[in-house]
């Protein structure tokens, strides 16, 4: 486990975005949000009035015109179509929720819970692993197409490899995160206990760097009072600053 401030630093410290990903979106910014002290729990009042938050938000939405058309939902579909992937078949994780939301979002366990509704409520593409199982610090980049990627299928366990270009988050030992934000892997997902964590949020062009961080605010606002943070933004200006 991540135990002080110091190594949570160490570990966002590490991680960068590739050259090439910023010249396909020369706007994307990462801010990465590591926590520890994270007490495990079920579902309770607070995070299911979050939820109910979200939701509400979410309908609202729903009556103003398509979820595609929502600026931050379009121009991540406009990113996915840039490295090859159909927005109408791979959704990025905002507009997945936001479709599901009116509907009812899941009710998993407290730390799912908030971070959904995060998402939803600041409407940034946003995702949360389980820092321990990570092997080294995460790097976004462009596929070579031989890294590989565990996850499910017909309700195995099985191994799969992005496609050449594609644009993945990884660490030393693979695939993280498919196309961007689309689908995590199993290795990394966070769990019932987990008490680590890190979560990154993915912003381009209309989001501002101020709503980042209000988003970032809010979420670990929602984690608990005695969790430790630390946050550092990557973006092709700054090469990564600690904030």
């Amino acid at each position: 486990m991540v135990a002080n401030r110091n190594e949570l630093e160490l570990f966002v410290s590490g991680a960068r975005v590739d050259p090439l990903v910023f010249a396909l979106r020369p706007d994307y910014r990462a801010l990465l949000v590591a926590v520890d002290g994270i007490a495990p729990a079920a579902g309770d009042d607070v995070s299911d009035a979050l939820l109910g938050r979200a939701e509400a938000m979410a309908r609202d939405l729903a009556t103003q015109g398509p979820v595609e058309e929502i600026p931050h939902v379009a121009a991540w579909r406009e990113a996915y179509r840039a490295f090859g992937a159909k927005p109408q078949r791979t959704r990025n994780s905002l507009e997945a929720l936001l479709r599901r939301a009116p509907g009812g979002l899941p009710r998993v366990n407290r730390l799912t819970d908030v971070y959904n509704a995060i998402s939803v409520l600041h409407q940034v593409p946003l995702g949360g692993e389980d820092l321990t199982r990570y092997a080294g610090s995460p790097r976004l980049v462009r596929s070579d197409g031989t890294e590989p990627f565990d996850t499910t299928a017909g309700g195995e366990m099985v191994t799969e490899h992005p496609e050449v270009g594609e644009v993945v988050w990884c660490d030393d030992s693979g695939v993280t995160c498919r196309r961007w934000n689309w689908r995590q892997g199993r290795r990394t997902q966070l769990h019932d206990g987990t008490t680590t964590a890190l979560f990154i949020m993915d912003a381009l062009d209309p989001m501002t760097d101020d709503a980042l961080t209000a988003a970032a605010d809010d979420l670990v606002a929602h984690l608990g009072p005695d969790v430790v943070s630390v946050r550092r933004l990557l973006a092709p200006t700054t090469g990564g600053q600690s904030l």
